[in-house]
């Protein structure tokens, strides 16, 4: 749907900012750009330009670490056998994996457990906490997870185990009772917005220096950083500050493919094994496929993948996860066609809570979040789940998801998120009245009247820069972009569409002349198909829209990412 265009505004530049581009080298377009993202002195240009590890803060800044860390050594140095607890989604497969290679490179032995998403759910759970009793293990790691699961972690005590929770998600007024806790969220740190990944990291980081001491080898933590770029992107949180260094730092690892599973990912992904692939091609490319196999209870596939030295093995499994997500793009497609048919039922409705019985619970979140693009409405996707209905929801700056669910939490069994994303569950027979008072309450929070979103963007620009390979050789210096470090968005002069083609069925490719300059080019307009209709062909337009540099087949074109557009009279 349309939105509503506004540039992006800062502060006042100083009259220094042309000779700051000097002293960076970079183009006074570049640097106003810096500046209205907040980045108001040399120094924090230059370190957002080069993010290099020595920005990394100690380790002793992170609450908890210090001591999760001298925990596990202990346990290890012990010989207790140790197991890491992760979750089935990418940051957790990631984490894991970041766990395991650690510590078999110091030589201890460890298991892994990712729940099954359709047997056990989200977390740890005493059935698979005494399982691992049985097999021996007594140190118990959580990533990604743990910071709220009490049963599991008091059960795991009694039955002796040393228990060291590992998370990035908000904790409750109390903790679990474990015998160390790292979490970002748990005091002040350089970073409260690390995924789990992160948190993982910097704590094997810690362990390893302790490890190093006692088995003589130190390993080299660099090589975990692909990892740890992979999982922070996917779990879509801020790419700023530290997790800006560590994302930066671990695309070039990605780059690189030393690791056989990252070479068989990127393969099947469409990319070369060994070229560059930027943020949104590993969470549009190589993300999904990882989460396919925990979508559809088989994270383990992925986990085997990501640790394996044996590429043929690799190249295996990487096919496996392909198949897999090429199976999840087809469920989500049919679930989308009906919740967008349920969605305009429900045109009069501000909130919008969609049923189906047969989907599938692993996509319902991607489902929630397309319809939420097209209509601007928060919104709820529930199916079945036996007897009772689970859901994910996804919602839009104006209102607070998890604050509305909470006004809704005597129809519900259990529900947890943020602000734009949760989950929850019901029984069957809650679902009408949920559907009517979750439009209240959107209601009442936002009003009545369908709301339009935000588009900003950075400045006006016409096709004579966005065909400047120079310059959008600088724009590649802001990357990685996503949330928290959006690509700059420029607002178009008038413009003559001079063709469109479908491509891939639901995509379009425009052809595009910019009438004062006079320079024709290309732009692609993702799933739009049934929006730019042949009939506007000929027609004058406006585009918001993202300028970069293709590089498909090894040969350099420009391509435009479009935003949004408006067609003139």
């Amino acid at each position: 749907m349309a939105k509503n265009w506004v540039q992006r505004e800062g502060k006042s530049a100083p009259s220094e900012l042309a000779g700051w581009a000097e002293e960076l080298e970079i183009s006074k377009t570049l640097i106003d750009i810096l500046w209205q993202r907040g980045l108001h002195s040399p120094e924090e240009m230059q370190q957002y330009l080069s993010p290099g590890l020595k920005y990394l803060e100690p380790l002793s800044k992170w609450p908890g670490l210090e001591e999760s860390a001298s925990v596990l050594a202990e346990a290890l140095l012990a010989g207790k056998k140790m197991a890491v607890w992760g979750d089935y989604d990418v940051d957790g497969v990631t984490s894991s994996a970041v766990v395991t290679q650690l510590i078999q490179e110091h030589g201890y032995e460890i298991v892994q457990h990712l729940p099954n998403r359709m047997e056990e759910g989200y977390g740890l759970n005493e059935v698979w906490i005494e399982r691992l009793a049985n097999e021996g293990v007594q140190l118990l790691l959580t990533v990604d997870c743990g910071i709220t699961d009490f049963a599991p972690i008091a059960k795991a005590r009694e039955l002796g185990m040393t228990v060291v929770i590992s998370d990035h998600h908000l904790p409750a007024e109390t903790l679990p009772d474990a015998h160390a806790v790292c979490n970002p969220k748990l005091g002040e740190c350089p970073c409260p917005h690390l995924a789990g990944v992160g948190v993982a990291f910097f704590l094997m980081c810690a362990l390893n220096v302790r490890l190093a001491a006692a088995t003589g080898k130190k390993a080299d933590v660099k090589e975990l950083l692909d990892l740890v770029a992979l999982g922070t992107i996917a779990d879509v949180v801020s790419l700023s500050g530290q997790n800006r260094v560590l994302v930066k730092n671990g695309l070039l690892k990605i780059k690189e493919a030393r690791r056989p599973g990252i070479a068989a990912l990127k393969e099947v992904s469409g990319y070369a094994a060994g070229g560059a692939v930027e943020a949104g091609q590993v969470a549009f490319g190589l993300a999904p496929r990882i989460n396919a196999a925990g979508r559809m209870g088989k994270a383990d596939i992925a986990l085997e993948m990501l640790l394996t030295d044996d590429y043929e093995r690799s190249r295996q499994l990487a096919r496996e996860l392909d198949v897999m997500n090429e199976e999840r793009k087809n469920e989500e497609e049919r679930i989308l066609d009906a919740a967008m048919k349920q969605a305009e039922a429900q045109s009069d409705q501000m909130g919008l809570v969609l049923y189906g019985d047969d989907w599938h619970s692993g996509v319902i979140g991607i489902v929630a979040s397309r319809v939420v693009e097209r209509f601007y409405k928060p919104t709820l996707i529930l199916c079945s789940d036996g007897e009772k209905v689970k859901g994910s929801g996804r919602s839009i700056s104006e209102f607070h998801l998890h604050e509305g669910l909470c006004r809704c939490k005597d129809l519900l069994l259990g529900f947890g998120g943020h602000r734009l994303a949760a989950g929850m569950s019901l029984e069957k027979e809650n679902l009408e009245e949920l559907r009517t008072r979750f439009n209240e309450v959107v209601i009442e929070a936002v009003g009545d009247k369908p709301l339009t979103a935000t588009l900003k963007f950075d400045a006006p620009m016409g096709f004579n820069l966005a065909a400047d390979f120079t310059f959008l050789k600088e724009l590649e210096l802001l990357q990685p972009f996503g949330m928290g470090n959006s690509e700059p968005v420029f607002k178009s002069p008038v413009l003559l569409l001079k063709s469109r083609r479908i491509f891939a069925r639901k995509h379009l490719k425009l052809e595009l002349l910019d009438m004062d300059s006079g320079i024709t080019l290309h732009a692609k307009a993702w799933r739009m198909v049934d929006d730019i209709l042949p009939s506007m062909e000929g027609r004058k337009l406006r585009l918001a829209y993202s300028p970069r540099i293709d590089r498909y087949n090894g040969s350099a074109s420009v391509d435009l990412k479009i935003k949004d557009w408006e067609f003139l009279p």
